[in-house]
């Protein structure tokens, strides 16, 4: 007899959509008591039952809650790869959706977890530490979409297996579903047993792998299970122990170029594909050391009892092994990647493995400049503690330059200028001054220091008829310190400063590097109001990347613009960069403005404020006439 699809022959559905009796026994120890299996819930009204009217005969399901399954205390939690049950965290806002799946799911023995809101699933996540993810698409406030990115960009979440479930038949729709960052994708009605079936195997596959990089005794996991290479984690714990006991050997800081254009251009999904094939590449030609993979774009290798002298033939074969074969990105598409490679010594007296990493980083910039794209660490020691004895020496002398507005306003902008007065009256620059900070290990001091000075300034002018902003440059070093940015959150909040007077400044070159860490920190400041300049601009893929990838509300284009009315293609380049910015949201400060035939050729060019000796020379009051100031 044919059965018609909204029609179901009783013995059969029971045979193939039911889960066996025992099922939930496969994680249970042979001597335990049994207890009884889960009752199934209800089906909802728009999904037709599959088994027989008999077992479909079942208590009122418990109300949709947050946790409305029993699960393990983070802290009690067993590893991955034990044989706990399954743990599942469905995000899905349609309560009859929600009910179906988790009734599923719990039938088969696993613990489902539903949350409604995309708000609630980092807390869910850390509490519950689910094995897998249960997504549907259409979600309030924030889509499924956008939510599996940010997972993806959390520590430790890059890896937790994301599967959509969804009606959306859009089969566009559905890539770039798997493009934001998801393993797969169901279409919805789905089966249950389907359902059970891509569940339970994904969490097997991902318990497998991470059980095969666990000690038999369950310690903690040294490899990464996607690639098999070693954790950051594992590196720097080793890097650690090498220069404790005083090993010979290298560290090698390997940086990917154009990373943020190939992501914007593939997706998120193909780009990790991408760096997941380089990291093994780069494991290849780097063994038998380790290599692990630090952020986005960059990799480290420890190699731990090697002759220092062939550090530099080692640094040059890892480029060539990166750069000579090309990668399969997607379906027949191929690209061929380019890379920096930065070297030290193992013997070259670091006090840990955050100053080596420091260093080793540090060397891969200069690597940037060099047409070898090699370059190895050379110490400092002794130009390094004269620069810091002249950093404890010196005084601050910070001066002031005006961002005026080419159609005049009534805010006062200034930005603030680094300058630092010796013992012998010998006034540094900031181009002095912060190489040598850096050089010093002391850039993160440097820059709270003028940070601090400059809340202080915007405390004391709170009350003025004209508002007060003013432009701070800071380093992505100090940045990325988590205790910088809790003292300037605390700092505002004490001060009662309004977080939109401030404006950090950072430099492309600088963005570029460290893009995902300033977005972290622009993402956490921009909630109190603070806003943000990318200095130094200087148009391209990658950075106009970073007009959409960043919540700037200011760009500073590059000291060449300044001569725009010289040249007719620097013109075209400076009405494109603003043309983007615009679309951006952004506004658009030229610098350096020496004379009127240039301000005018910024002015006429679309440039939204202008800042040089023209305007007036940097100075330390803040006296600019701002009411009167028009181009």
């Amino acid at each position: 007899m044919a059965v018609h699809e909204n029609s179901v022959a009783p013995t059969r559905a029971a045979r193939a959509e039911t889960p066996p009796a025992d099922h939930w026994q496969r994680w249970a120890s042979a001597d335990a008591v049994a207890p009884a299996p889960p009752a199934p819930a209800p089906l909802p009204s728009n999904v037709v039952p599959l088994a027989t009217a008999a077992s479909a005969a079942v208590a009122t399901p418990p109300p949709l809650t947050v946790a409305s399954a029993p699960s393990l205390p983070a802290d009690t939690a067993p590893p991955l790869g034990s044989e706990a049950p399954y743990r599942v965290l469905i995000v899905e806002d349609d309560r009859s959706q929600a009910l179906f799946a988790q009734s599923v799911l719990h039938g088969a023995g696993m613990e489902a977890i539903v949350i409604s809101d995309a708000e609630g699933a980092q807390q869910a996540i850390a509490e519950h530490r689910p094995d897998l993810i249960l997504m549907d698409l259409h979600l309030p406030g924030l889509d499924g979409m956008r939510l599996t990115a940010l997972i993806r960009q959390q520590p430790g979440q890059q890896l937790l297996p994301i599967v959509f479930l969804s009606g959306d038949p859009d089969p566009e729709r559905q890539f770039e579903v798997l493009d934001s960052g998801a393993d797969d994708f169901l279409s919805k009605p789905i089966r249950p047993r389907h359902l059970i079936a891509a569940v339970s195997n994904r969490i097997r596959r991902a318990r497998a792998q991470a059980a095969t990089q666990s000690g038999a005794t369950g310690g903690p996991v040294m490899n990464n299970p996607e690639t098999g290479l070693p954790t950051r984690h594992h590196v720097l714990q080793q890097l650690s122990a090498a220069l404790t006991h005083g090993d010979h050997g290298g560290l090698f800081f390997i940086e990917v170029a154009s990373a943020l254009g190939l992501r914007e251009r593939y997706g998120y999904a193909a780009f990790e594909r991408l760096m997941v094939q380089a990291a093994q590449r780069l494991a290849d030609s780097a063994h038998p050391h380790l290599l692990a993979r630090l952020n986005d774009n960059s990799f480290l290798v420890l190699a731990r009892g090697i002759d220092e002298d062939s550090l530099d033939t080692i640094a040059h074969n890892l480029r060539t092994q990166l750069s000579e074969r090309a990668f399969v990105i997607r379906d027949e598409e191929s690209v061929h990647l380019r890379g920096v490679v930065g070297h030290a010594q193992l013997s070259g007296g670091f006090s840990d493995a955050g100053t080596a990493l420091e260093a080793v980083e540090r060397t891969t910039l200069q690597a940037r400049l060099l047409s070898s794209g090699v370059a190895a660490y050379v110490r400092r020691e002794d130009v390094a503690a004269q620069e810091h004895l002249a950093l404890l020496e010196g005084q601050l002398e910070l001066a002031y330059q005006p961002i005026v507005a080419v159609a005049g306003g009534n805010t006062a902008q200034y930005q603030v200028l680094l300058r630092l007065r010796q013992a012998d009256g010998t006034l540094l620059s900031a181009g002095q001054v912060i190489p040598a900070a850096e050089a010093a290990g002391r850039i993160a001091d440097l820059d709270q220091q003028v940070l601090d000075h400059a809340l202080g300034l915007l405390d004391l002018y709170r009350h003025a008829t004209q508002p007060l902003h003013l432009f701070v440059s800071q380093s992505l070093r100090t940045l990325a310190r988590d205790a910088f940015a809790d003292w300037l959150l605390e700092s505002l909040e004490r001060r009662q400063i309004a977080g939109s007077t401030v404006v950090i400044d950072v430099r492309l070159p600088d963005a570029l590097i460290h893009t995902v860490t300033l977005q972290q920190f622009c993402n956490r400041m921009s909630a109190a109001g603070v806003r943000f300049c990318l200095s130094q601009f200087e148009p391209g893929t990658e950075a106009n990347a970073l007009l959409t990838q960043l919540p700037l509300s200011y760009v500073r284009m590059a000291a060449r613009f300044s001569s725009t009315h010289a040249n007719q293609k620097t013109r075209d380049e400076l009405r494109g960069a603003i043309d983007a910015a615009h679309r951006a949201g952004a506004l658009i400060i030229g610098q350096q403005i020496e004379d009127p035939q240039a301000a005018a050729a910024m002015w006429m060019g679309g440039v939204d404020f202008i800042q040089g000796n023209m305007v007036q020379s940097a100075g330390s009051e803040l006296n600019f006439d701002f009411h009167n100031a028009v181009l």
